[in-house]
C-alpha cells in the first residue's frame, strides 16, 4: 500500500475512535463535550487532537452529521422493508417506527440533533443534506400517492398564503435533494406531511425526555397508535 494511503486509513482510523469515544461522553455528560477529555481518555496531549478537529463545534458537527445519517438509514431501510410500494400506510408505520427505533437505541445521538440546543454551537451547512434523508423518506411517500393519483392534495385554503410561500422554497430544497417529482408536490399536502414529520418526532421526544414517565407505561403500542392517527389524517390509503 502506497505510504499516503496508510497515512490516509491511520488518519480515518484515528478520526472513527475519537468520534467514538465523544458519543460516549455525549451519553454520559450530554453534549457539554471537551476536546482535552477526549485527548486525555486517548492517552493524547490535547494539542494532538486538534490536528483531527480544531475545534468543540468540528467535532460536534462531525457527530451530528453522523447521527443524521444514521437515523435517515433507518428510515430509508424501514421504507424500504415494505415491497409493497403502492401500500403508503404501511410505508409510513415502517418508517416511523423504524426511527423510534433508532432513536431508542441511541438516546444520547437523538438528544444530539433533536434536544436543547447546545449553547454556543450553531450547526453549519454541511449538516444540511444529512438532516433531510429523514423527511425526505417521510414527503417521498406522499409523492408517491400523489403522483399515482391514490392521494389527493387538501384544499388550498386550508393554507395561509404566508406559510404556502414559507413552503415553496422548503419543496424546492427537498426536490434539490430527492427528486425532480417533489417539485410537483403542492404546498398544502407538504405542510400535511410535515405535520406527520413533526409529530412522529414530537412523539418520540416525548418518550426519550420523560413527559411520558407515570403517564404512559404502553409505549409500543401508543407510538404505533399515534402514527395511525397521523397516516389517517393524511389520508394515506
Amino acid at each position: 500500500m502506497p505510504a499516503a494511503s496508510i497515512r490516509a486509513k491511520a488518519r480515518a482510523e484515528m478520526i472513527n475512535e475519537i468520534k467514538a469515544i465523544a458519543r460516549r461522553h455525549l451519553a454520559a455528560e450530554g453534549a457539554n463535550l471537551s476536546l482535552r477529555a477526549v485527548a486525555r481518555e486517548m492517552g493524547m496531549v490535547s494539542s494532538a487532537i486538534y490536528r483531527y478537529f480544531p475545534s468543540r463545534d468540528e467535532l460536534l458537527t462531525a457527530l451530528i452529521v453522523d447521527a443524521y445519517h444514521a437515523v435517515g438509514e433507518a428510515a430509508e431501510t424501514g421504507d424500504a422493508q415494505v415491497t409493497d410500494r403502492t401500500d403508503l400506510r404501511g410505508r409510513w408505520l415502517a418508517t416511523c417506527h423504524a426511527v423510534r427505533h433508532w432513536a431508542l437505541a441511541h438516546p444520547a445521538e437523538y438528544a444530539l440533533l433533536f434536544g436543547s440546543p447546545v449553547p454556543g454551537y450553531a450547526a453549519p451547512p454541511d449538516t444540511v443534506v444529512a438532516a433531510a434523508r429523514t423527511p425526505v423518506t417521510l414527503i417521498r411517500i406522499l409523492v408517491d400517492g400523489f403522483t399515482a393519483g391514490t392521494l389527493t392534495a387538501p384544499d388550498p385554503d386550508e393554507l395561509p398564503g404566508a406559510v404556502r410561500a414559507d413552503l415553496t422554497p422548503v419543496r424546492d430544497t427537498l426536490a434539490s435533494l430527492g427528486d425532480e417529482s417533489f417539485a410537483d408536490l403542492p404546498e398544502t399536502l407538504l405542510a400535511r406531511g410535515m405535520t406527520g414529520w413533526i409529530h412522529c418526532f414530537g412523539t418520540i421526544s416525548f418518550e426519550l425526555f420523560g413527559q411520558f414517565n407515570n403517564v404512559i407505561e404502553a409505549r409500543d403500542q401508543h407510538f404505533d397508535h399515534q402514527m395511525r392517527q397521523m397516516a389517517a389524517l393524511l389520508a394515506l390509503p
